[in-house]
């Protein structure tokens, strides 16, 4: 075995994952050997078989490749690999290294991992979402199911406490072998991360004069890495790109030693889990690309933002390993000092719907596994959401038939929904071609049209697009197809149908300018009007940029083309109207999908449509209708009543205009017109809304009129006190005041005089009879001789 700085720990390592514990946390920095040394001292302890979880398809490859040399072997004997692109293993088999979303399909198929004895997490300190769900099940595993299982993470970093915790396991560090590295900070920093190709050249030119050994430089992505490649073009060395979108062959070359010197332009792929053999100088732009949640699409978004100071610190080891380096930040110690000590963990920003699935295809909910950092509550409801939409789970949250079929695809949830929308084999094989297409780096250029039937095209040899993606977008359509068993059906259908399937809530709608679209969850997208997709009057969109709503990859759709899915989700709704001056009833009739309006037609009014709509019509014209003395006097007694029994129901105007529909619109069948509605009797309509037994109660408590032994009085119950009015003489014969609900209520009399004016209103007749009344009597006497003014009016 080669003499690595971690060498000197494996036997104590070794002693911990055999005692009863087994668990154990290894932190060593990069360049140590414990990606390739540690795997091989278990093999050779006898630990059976052994799962290598890497963080990337290149860093699993590479590791393999160099363990099996290490052994004189090639990969795919002892030591074998597989990542979702490719695999190496065979019966001999004994250390497998795998990607990590390939061990949470593997534990979903077989969830006692049968055959498998040690589980390494390697580089588990860069926290990715897939890896943390993989520890997340496999711990469970241990727990519940397979206490024998050993579990090691291992980590380059110094912050493995919550890990510890986590797995209750001891931390084993290894002090590495590094050479001192002389860090440079630059004056001033970049503005944008747009100046990073310039920058990056200019440093890489100055450290050819003045440092010697090869330079890696670190990049965020692609796109700088093309640009400072260019900018380099007559750079005194071998200039090398390294990144996972690379062929094989040109990767390879990359993690070559070389006769000449040469500028490796890297991104963050050469971190950690890759070595670059060579290596004096390192150059760091400071930036990566991350995943991140974009709450206003609700999608998880690639983003360039500033790297960690324990990023830094590591980028800066790969000066480190040959002899004395250096390292040549392009960012001042002022920034360094407010950088991030860490990166946030994946799981703490990205969209969590695979997440949420495969907990479901487990049987738990993500509360209920033990992760490092707990997935927040928020992600967790809106995955959720979105699976439930998708029909992955029901309303409970469990797996559904179709949700185990999504899982076994190992497909992004929506992916997945989309594959399995159609049952037709050509259908599914195009849905197999799009789920590639949508899971790589668009092959085309920025300035290609958006839409996804020019990338099919090319993916069929009809078109032109990035010789290496698009390769690999072949092999993982192949994959799919198989997982579908479609084989070499060849693939047809609509584009735009299909995507709708698995972005029910990003169907785009024309509106407004040309390329402006409403999306069905909410929201809006942006074509460039040049885009000949900007014409389309219904588009399916499945790449979305957050910055500005660019509409990236989309497809039309066509109406009568929607997905039963979608067509069970689409709400027809009718709404009527009423045109006064016209004097009509309208409908409109709409089908809804969201926050769009897929149809809006006119219709015919149905009777039940023609009612609600005068009722409605009628809320802001109550006045219209013919509102008899009766009528107002008994919303007054009800109004008076109710603050005897406040069971009554509310009969003021802005109550009776809020609640036509259940008091007025029954009595308007058969009516077409304001004017037929003067036809309603109010009164009646009014004490039915009220009920008969309520309203019987009302009529004896607070009549509408006191039936006296010489006439019959209306009560006016509109003021603040009830008023009985009348002439005079219709009071003979009454020596009392009449009770109002048993005298809870307070009565007035108003007696007047032949030509209706009053002669007095009191509350208690008796004591005006015997006390007012004789003047009254003599002035009235005086005034209307020809009446009959009694003495004692009480008798009569």
């Amino acid at each position: 075995m080669i003499d690595l700085p971690v060498k000197d720990i494996l036997p104590e390592l070794l002693r911990t994952l055999n005692q009863e514990a087994r668990n154990a946390v290894l932190v060593a920095p990069p360049g140590a050997g414990k990606t390739t040394l540690v795997p091989l001292a278990a093999m050779q302890a006898g630990m059976g078989k052994i799962l290598l979880l890497e963080p990337r398809r290149l860093a699993a490859r590479a590791a393999a490749m160099r363990m099996a040399e290490l052994l004189g072997e090639s990969a795919g004997q002892r030591i074998g690999f597989r990542t979702r692109l490719e695999s190496a293993v065979g019966p001999q088999t004994v250390v497998e290294v795998i990607t990590e979303g390939l061990l949470t399909s593997r534990l979903l198929s077989d969830p006692g991992l049968t055959g498998v004895n040690l589980v390494i997490f390697d580089e588990v300190h860069e926290r990715s979402l897939e890896a943390d769900l993989a520890l997340a099940l496999v711990l469970d595993l241990q727990r519940n199911l397979r206490p024998e299982l050993r579990i090691l993470a291992m980590s380059a970093t110094a912050e493995a406490e919550k890990i510890s915790r986590l797995l209750d396991a001891p931390v084993i560090e290894s002090a590495g072998k590094m050479f001192p590295v002389e860090v440079q900070h630059a004056k001033r920093d970049i503005m944008s991360p747009r100046d990073l190709p310039e920058a990056a050249a200019k440093a890489v030119r100055e450290a050819i004069v003045a440092h010697p050994g090869d330079i890696l430089v670190f990049l965020p992505g692609m796109s700088e890495i093309r640009r400072t490649q260019a900018a380099l073009e007559k750079c005194p060395a071998l200039v090398l790109p390294l990144h996972g979108d690379l062929s094989r062959e040109a990767q390879d070359t990359a993690l070559r030693e070389h006769k000449g010197r040469r500028v490796v332009l890297s991104t963050s792929i050469a971190e950690t889990s890759l070595t670059v053999p060579g290596v004096r100088i390192v150059i760091d732009g400071g930036y990566r690309r991350a995943p991140v949640l974009d709450g206003a699409t609700g999608l998880t978004r690639l983003t360039t933002m500033r790297i960690s100071r324990a990023a830094a610190t590591q980028r800066a080891g790969r000066a480190g390993r040959l002899g004395p380096g250096v390292a040549i930040r392009l960012w001042s110690e002022t920034l360094h000092r407010g950088l991030a000590l860490f990166e946030t963990p994946e799981i703490l920003a990205a969209e969590l719907s695979g997440l949420v699935l495969a907990c479901a295809a487990w049987g738990e909910a993500p509360a209920a596994l033990p992760f490092i950092d707990p997935p927040p509550d928020g992600a967790v409801k809106a995955a959720r959401a979105l699976l439930e939409e998708l029909g992955a789970v029901d309303g409970s949250g469990r797996i559904t038939p179709l949700g185990r079929e999504m899982a076994r695809l190992r497909a992004e949830p929506r992916l997945a929904a989309m594959m399995l929308a159609s049952d037709a084999k050509p259908e599914r094989a195009m849905a197999a071609e799009i789920a590639a297409i949508l899971e790589e780096r668009d092959f085309l250029s920025r300035d290609a049209s958006a839409d996804l039937r020019l990338r099919l095209e090319a993916l069929a040899g009809r078109g032109e697009g990035d010789r290496a993606i698009v390769s690999r977008v072949r092999q993982a359509a192949r994959i799919y197809r198989n997982r579908l068993g479609v084989g070499q059906v060849p693939a047809s259908g609509e584009p735009g149908q299909l995507l709708a399937a698995a972005f029910p809530d990003r169907i785009g709608q024309a509106r407004g300018e040309i390329g402006s679209y409403r999306l069905s969850g909410g929201g809006s997208g942006n074509l460039s009007p040049t885009d000949p997709l900007a014409r389309a009057r219904l588009l399916v969109v499945s790449a979305l940029e957050a910055k500005g709503n660019r509409i990236r990859l989309a497809a039309p759709l066509e109406l009568e083309a929607l997905p039963p899915s979608l067509r069970a989700r689409c709400k027809t709704t009718r709404e009527t109207g009423f045109d006064p001056v016209s004097n009509s009833i309208s409908v409109r009739e709409r089908v809804r999908l969201g926050a769009l309006v897929l149809a809006d037609r006119n219709a015919q009014a149905t009777p039940d449509e023609v009612q609600a709509a005068l009722a409605n019509a009628l809320s802001t014209r109550l006045d219209q209708l013919d509102w008899t003395e009766a009528a107002e006097n008994f919303c007054a007694r009800v109004a008076v009543m109710r603050g005897i029994d406040p069971d009554y129901p509310d009969l003021s105007r802005p109550a009776l205009a809020a609640s036509v529909q259940e008091w007025l619109a029954p009595y308007l069948a058969g009516m077409t017109s304001l004017r037929d509605a003067r036809n309603v009797d109010v009164l009646a309509v009014l004490r039915d809304w009220v009920g008969h037994e309520r309203a019987m109660r009302l009529d004896r408590e607070l009549p509408a009129e006191l039936r006296l032994k010489r006439g019959t009085v209306r009560i006016d119950y509109s003021g603040p006190v009830p008023v009985a009015s009348a002439r005079a003489h219709v009071f003979y014969g009454t020596d009392a005041t009449p009770k109002l609900a048993g005298g809870k209520v307070p009565l007035q009399l108003a007696l007047l005089s032949p030509a209706g004016r009053p002669i007095a209103i009191t509350a208690d007749l008796a004591g005006f009879w015997r006390g007012g009344w004789a003047d009254a009597r003599r002035d009235m006497r005086g005034r209307y001789p020809k009446h009959d003014w009694p003495e004692t009016p009480w008798t009569e």
